[in-house]
């Protein structure tokens, strides 16, 4: 009999293991070297909570993210017609994307 014996079938003691833990519990993954935090024992540093008026952006960020973005892809849909002065030019382009860049990487800062 391949993989058992006479009163069924051979089970892995990992296998086993890991239906004991339960699903989603730590360390039942292939490196298995990660342990569950005890959410009851303290850690000793404390962390003060964020003031309110950090979380808040200023009202005008918000334009400025907008602008960035509508200008940027303004600049690259002209550049790609041909409409902007000189013709297309990667200079239009590159302009396009960095601003596009520039109003992406304020929005991931925005609250």
């Amino acid at each position: 009999m391949a993989g058992g014996t006479k009163s069924g079938p051979r089970r892995s003691a990992r296998s086993s293991r890991a239906r004991q833990r339960g699903p989603g519990r730590a360390g039942g993954g292939p490196g298995g070297g990660t342990r569950a935090v005890d959410p009851g024992i303290q850690s000793g540093r404390y962390t003060p909570p964020i003031p309110k008026s950090v979380r808040r952006s200023p009202p005008w960020v918000l334009a400025v993210i907008l602008g960035l973005l509508v200008v940027g892809f303004a600049m690259v849909i002209l550049n790609y017609v041909g409409v902007l002065p000189g013709g297309a030019s990667n200079w239009y382009l590159i302009g396009g994307l960095v601003l596009l860049a520039a109003g992406g990487m304020i929005a991931t800062r925005y609250h």
